[in-house]
C-alpha cells in the first residue's frame, strides 16, 4: 500500500458486519405459498404413529452467491469510505498587499548611459529587463503599473495576473507620457488607485531619474496625503547625481521616502537595481498560507465499478440457474 493512501470516511468500515447481524438477529421472512390439503390427516397420523408439525420450507443456500453479495456489500462500503491517494500540501500564496509601480517614462530616460551585458542602452530599457525579474517574485501581490511624465496615466490596473502587467511594462516606452516629469500629480494618481480597493497594505515603488517640474501639486504634499491613507512610498533614483547628465532630486525622493515610512534607493546600474529589488523583497516579504490545498485522486469509482460489474454477473449466474430449474422441471 503506497505511503500517501488514504480512506476520508474510515467509520464506514465500521458497517462490514451488518449483513451477518441482520442474518442472525431477524427472524426469517415468512411466503404465503399454496399449500395441498389431505383428508383424514389426523387419521393417517394415528395409524402411522406420526405427528403432523407446523415448520417452514428453507431454500438450500448458494454458498458461491453468499459469497459474492458479500463481496459487493464490501467492495460498496469501501467506495462510499472514499480511499485516496493524498499528494504533498501545496502553499498557496496569500495575497498580502497592493503593490503599484511608479515609473518615469519621460524624455530623460532615453538617455543611453547604461550597459546590459556590455551592450549601452537606455535607462528605460535597463529598467525594464530588470523589473521583469521583479515581478517573477512578487506572486503573491496584485501588481499596478503607473507611468508618468507630464502627466500620469495607468498603464495596469491591480490585478495577480502578473504575466499581463510584465507585458504591459514591455510594451511602454518613453515618451508616451511627455516629456517632463511630475512626480507629484503620478503619486496622487496612484492613492487614487489604492483608495478604489479594499487591501489594506499599500506599497508603491516611485521609481524617476529626474527632478520635479510639475506645477499642480508638490511631491511632498503628495507624500503626505499617502501617508495619511497609510501607503508607503519607496522611492528609486536612477542614476549617478555626480554626472553631468543627471539631475536627480535626491533629497525630496529621501523625504517623501522617510515621510511615509519607507526608504530611499539609489540605483546608478542594473546590478544596483537587481540588488535593491532584493532589498525590497526582504522589507516587503511575500506572505504565505501554511497549508491551503492537498491535491488528492480520488479511488473510490475503482470499486464502485467493480460492485456494479460483479452485480451483473451475479444477475447472470440467477438468470442461469432458473432457467435450467425450470428446464428440468417441464
Amino acid at each position: 500500500m503506497p505511503d500517501n493512501f488514504e480512506i476520508a470516511n474510515l467509520w464506514v468500515l465500521l458497517l462490514i458486519p451488518l449483513p451477518l447481524l441482520v442474518y442472525w438477529l431477524l427472524p426469517p421472512l415468512r411466503i404465503k405459498s399454496a399449500s395441498l390439503q389431505v383428508p383424514n390427516l389426523e387419521k393417517a397420523a394415528s395409524i402411522t404413529g406420526l405427528k403432523p408439525r407446523k415448520s417452514a420450507l428453507i431454500s438450500k443456500k448458494n454458498v458461491l452467491i453468499s459469497v459474492l453479495l458479500f463481496i459487493v456489500w464490501l467492495l460498496l462500503l469501501f467506495s462510499f469510505a472514499s480511499p485516496r491517494l493524498v499528494g504533498e500540501p501545496e502553499l498557496k500564496v496569500k495575497t498580502s498587499r497592493n503593490f503599484l509601480i511608479v515609473a518615469d517614462i519621460s524624455f530623460s530616460m532615453a538617455n543611453t548611459d547604461w550597459t546590459i551585458d556590455g551592450k549601452r542602452t537606455t535607462r528605460w530599457e535597463a529598467v525594464k529587463s530588470v523589473m521583469h525579474e521583479f515581478f517573477e517574485k512578487r506572486t503573491g501581490d496584485r501588481m499596478g503599473l503607473i507611468f508618468f511624465g507630464s502627466s500620469s496615466y495607468i498603464q495596469a490596473p491591480f490585478t495577480s495576473d502578473l504575466s499581463t502587467v510584465d507585458q504591459l511594462l514591455e510594451e511602454a516606452d518613453v515618451g508616451m507620457a511627455g516629456q517632463m516629469t511630475n512626480i507629484g500629480k503620478a503619486i496622487v494618481k496612484g492613492i487614487e488607485m489604492f483608495d478604489q480597493d479594499t487591501i489594506k497594505t499599500k506599497v508603491m515603488l516611485v521609481l524617476t531619474d529626474g527632478v520635479d517640474s510639475g506645477t499642480e501639486i508638490l511631491p511632498l504634499d503628495a507624500a503626505d496625503l499617502a501617508r495619511k491613507d497609510s501607503i508607503h512610498i519607496y522611492t528609486l533614483g536612477i542614476g549617478n547625481p555626480e554626472s553631468a547628465s543627471s539631475d536627480l532630486d535626491e533629497n525630496t525622493l529621501t523625504e517623501i521616502a522617510e515621510m511615509t515610512g519607507a526608504r530611499y534607493f539609489r540605483a546608478i546600474d542594473t546590478e544596483a537595481l537587481s540588488e535593491i529589488y532584493d532589498e525590497l523583497d526582504k522589507l516587503e516579504p511575500i506572505e504565505y498560507e501554511e497549508e491551503s490545498y492537498v491535491p488528492a485522486t480520488l479511488l473510490y469509482p475503482y470499486p464502485l465499478l467493480a460492485a456494479i460489474g460483479l452485480t451483473i454477473i451475479l444477475s447472470l449466474i440467477r438468470g442461469f440457474q432458473k432457467l435450467i430449474k425450470n428446464k428440468k422441471a417441464s
